[in-house]
């Protein structure tokens, strides 16, 4: 089968490093409690920023988010090593700037996921994953953003949303950690 993954907050848990970041950077202590009920995907708001300066200040730091010490989420390298090893294929669909697409691919390799650079799909704004995603015709795709998921409604293709705090309006099925993966493929493979 075929399994399409974003990257940034449904592999890895990327806005919780760039908030530690802010934090660290702007000198302030803004409570974790607060990023967790946060309602957009967004968090300049916590440090008391405009759109325009959260915006310039998420670009300014850009490389310090993508490349330090962003963990992967419990059990996500292991989840996804196995899927290529049981003969799988997996893709990663994700919406960083193109000019981000080797370091971002020896980045997530060093963290031990399996990447091959024909399967790596990397520099389209989030609405226009959609075309990726129907073009390599997956099975399963898993992604935290609502605008992308909101574009995919193929009945041939599972998709699931990894759980964040401002996707928790979405209806569709969801993953909250991902041990869950080898119980959504075993039961999916029971229906067919």
């Amino acid at each position: 089968m075929k399994f399409g993954f974003d990257i940034d907050d449904t592999l890895i848990n990327l806005r919780e490093h760039a908030f530690h970041i802010y934090n660290e950077k702007l000198g302030q202590q803004v409570e974790l409690d607060k990023f967790h009920a946060l309602d957009r995907v967004e968090i300049h708001e916590l440090f008391g920023m405009s759109d325009e300066a959260g915006s310039k200040m998420w670009n300014d730091t850009l490389e310090q988010i993508y490349y330090t010490n962003c963990p992967a989420y419990p059990d996500a390298v292991e989840t996804l090593v196995n899927l290529q090893q049981q003969g799988h294929e997996v893709y990663y669909i994700t919406a960083r700037p193109a000019e981000h697409r080797e370091r971002t691919m020896n980045w997530l390799m060093e963290q031990g996921f399996p990447v091959t650079e024909e399967k790596f799909f990397c520099g389209m704004k989030d609405q226009a994953k959609v075309n990726i995603i129907r073009d390599l015709q997956l099975d399963y795709y898993f992604d935290d953003k609502p605008d992308v998921l909101n574009t995919l409604t193929d009945d041939t293709l599972q998709v699931y949303v990894k759980t964040q705090s401002y996707n928790q309006h979405l209806t569709i099925p969801r993953l909250t950690n991902w041990l869950e993966l080898k119980q959504i493929v075993d039961k999916n493979n029971d229906k067919k």
